[in-house]
């Protein structure tokens, strides 16, 4: 508790943290006053219905931040970004001129290819704002519309979707932690109360060795994340000794630090955003007047509504994106390289071709553990809400995986930030 006062008046009396998280704080501010902003046409009593007993737009909730559940300005949340992101990464693997710009520009080329996913987000708003505003015009969520007014909502929320993603790249880059990822965050912790309160007035007293056994694995959820999140594996680095002029440099040992879950709760986001888009798009085919469109969009929706099919293709998209975005943010050859460059080995290794192949089974063997953890987190709760039948469960299940793990990277960012106001 003494580090934690310690590290909170650090943080009060340093100028530029304080600055930082008060950007942060005033962003999000922003973000929870545009969720509060309603398009026009909303039957709000069929909403509340809807919501209720919808898993899919449960997740999609969630996935905006909670801007969803009242049909806000800011309904699609980041989600045709984060959609837009994951076709980028994907085409760097597909095209060698895209991989090139990522791997060899830098810090550049990087931005260039952020820049690139930008673009590719407005016509992805544009797109999921027309296929969930006529998905919820054909269950009278809202009233029925002219076409200038069904417009107007698809470019209002189109452009909600683009001041979220502005929103988080300025958190990103003059606050701390990553933007996209906190404005998640901050719509879960805004919809707590309303959880809260409708845990209260649905209590059932037979239902409380239930709650309690859902209270363990939850404590019990939190603490293998952040296990698992602070796990790393240290590999022993040592520096030649070398001569210049009269003085000898070198000669010391430390180690590299490879993190068991390299990439975080991003395969999470990812995995979700790959099968939220679908759905989306196969619940719009489905009210075409056409039978074979229909039917084969009513089977596709059953397979996904189904509880193990939807939890095995949620699995395997984790464990695919883990590996993925590991591969993205670990580059074992160019690791070793600047190891050779600067006089260092792996002991019993030698440098070039052999460290990086040292380094690359070392990174493949801690992803597996890394992305079957994460794989059955966050299949643990679907598994529990099959048993117990409590339906916002799995729901509640990604959200505290995304809590605690946005939480613990912020942590590590202000301890990082205040490391350097020390040194």
């Amino acid at each position: 508790m003494t580090a934690w006062w310690s590290k909170i008046r650090i943080i009060l009396q340093d100028s530029v943290l304080r600055r930082k998280i008060s950007f942060v704080l005033g962003a999000l501010v922003v973000f929870r006053l545009a969720a509060s902003v309603p398009i026009p046409g909303v039957n709000t009593e069929v909403l509340g219905k809807i919501f209720s007993g919808d898993q899919f737009l449960g997740l999609l909730n969630l996935f905006s931040g909670g801007g969803l559940s009242n049909l806000s300005i800011v309904m699609l949340g980041v989600g045709p970004y984060i959609t837009a992101s994951i076709a980028m990464q994907l085409l760097t693997v597909a095209f060698p001129a895209l991989k090139e710009i990522y791997q060899n520009a830098g810090e550049a080329g990087r931005r260039k290819l952020t820049q690139y996913a930008r673009f590719l987000s407005v016509p992805l708003a544009v797109l999921q704002g027309y296929g969930l505003l006529a998905l919820l015009e054909s269950q009278n969520v809202l009233f029925p519309l002219s076409f200038s007014d069904r417009l107007e909502n698809v470019l209002v929320v189109a452009a909600g979707s683009v001041l979220l993603m502005w929103l988080g790249e300025l958190i990103s880059q003059y606050g701390i932690g990553n933007g996209v990822s906190l404005l998640i965050f901050a719509g879960i912790l805004a919809g707590i109360p309303s959880v809260v309160s409708q845990t209260i007035a649905t209590f059932d007293p037979a239902q409380v060795p239930t709650y309690l056994v859902l209270a363990v694995v939850a404590i019990a959820m939190v603490a293998l994340v952040v296990i698992v999140t602070e796990a790393e594996r240290p590999i022993p680095v040592t520096y030649a000794k070398r001569m210049r002029g009269m003085k000898l440099y070198g000669g010391t040992s430390t180690y590299l630090p490879i993190r068991l879950n390299q990439a975080g709760v991003m395969p999470i986001i990812f995995a979700l955003s790959l099968l939220l888009f679908p759905q989306l798009i196969i619940r719009l085919l489905s009210g075409i007047d056409n039978n074979i469109v229909q039917s084969l969009s009513d089977g596709l929706l059953r397979g996904l509504n189904n509880e193990w099919i939807y939890g095995g293709l949620y699995f395997i998209l984790v464990v695919i994106f883990t590996y993925f975005y590991s591969a993205i943010t670990f580059d074992p050859q160019s690791i070793s390289e600047n190891l050779q460059k600067n006089g260092a080995f792996i002991p019993g290794i030698r440098p070039g071709r052999p460290t990086t192949e040292y380094l690359n089974r070392i990174v493949n063997r801690l992803t597996l553990v890394g992305a079957l953890f994460l794989g059955v987190v966050a299949m643990l709760p679907l598994v529990i809400r099959a048993i117990t039948n409590l339906g916002s469960l799995a729901i509640g299940g990604t959200a505290l995986l995304i809590v605690v793990s946005v939480a613990l990277e912020l942590s590590k960012q202000i301890d990082a930030q205040i490391a350097m106001r020390q040194y």
